[in-house]
């Protein structure tokens, strides 16, 4: 969860020439989290974690669905300095866990990721979406290529004698090759 103090602002109001306020003191949290995304998608009705552009208006939107603070005017995200926005994509980008995982690149055309998708492979590796729906979505996904990981690697030990006696032979052919030796 992301904080966020606002604080209030005078700004010039070119139209009536005075001086005005902006926004007003606040404390906002913000969750960068699946219940965010699934609120985005849903208002916009295309998929947020595709590449295509997001207009300003759309990413202030995502912005006012991040916000878990109760009875706040979300218009007060209007006023976030330049300093702030910073921080809340450094917030977005952050791996928000110790994981380290080593995939490699797979050469098809990735698939495009809604929330409806990450719903079902929360329910595809019985992951509760009552908590982790409101965890931050990066940590999600890693939680989601772990259980992808492991299951893989349980496939792979349901090998057949012949398979693992193939691997062992090609593996004992590139050491003969590597050490320039026959036997």
């Amino acid at each position: 969860m992301l904080t966020l103090e606002l604080k209030e602002r005078k700004g010039w109001d070119e139209t009536k020439n005075e001086f005005v306020v902006l926004g007003s003191d606040v404390t906002l949290e913000l969750e960068h989290s699946l219940i965010s995304l699934s609120k985005w998608e849903s208002k916009h009705q295309i998929p947020f974690l595709a590449d295509n552009e997001k207009t300003p208006d759309q990413l202030l939107d995502y912005l006012k669905c991040m916000v878990v603070t109760e009875d706040v005017d979300l218009d007060v995200l209007n006023y976030c300095t330049d300093e702030q926005y910073a921080m809340i994509q450094e917030y977005i980008n952050s791996k928000q866990t110790a994981t380290v995982l080593y995939e490699p690149k797979s050469g098809g055309r990735p698939e495009t990721i809604t929330a409806e998708l990450v719903y079902y492979w929360m329910t595809a590796f019985n992951i509760p979406w009552t908590d982790a729906q409101y965890w931050h979505l990066n940590k999600l996904f890693t939680l989601i290529r772990v259980c992808n990981i492991k299951r893989g690697d349980q496939k792979q030990q349901k090998r057949s004698p012949n398979q693992i006696a193939q691997e062992r032979q090609q593996v004992m052919e590139q050491r003969r090759k590597f050490y320039n030796t026959r036997g």
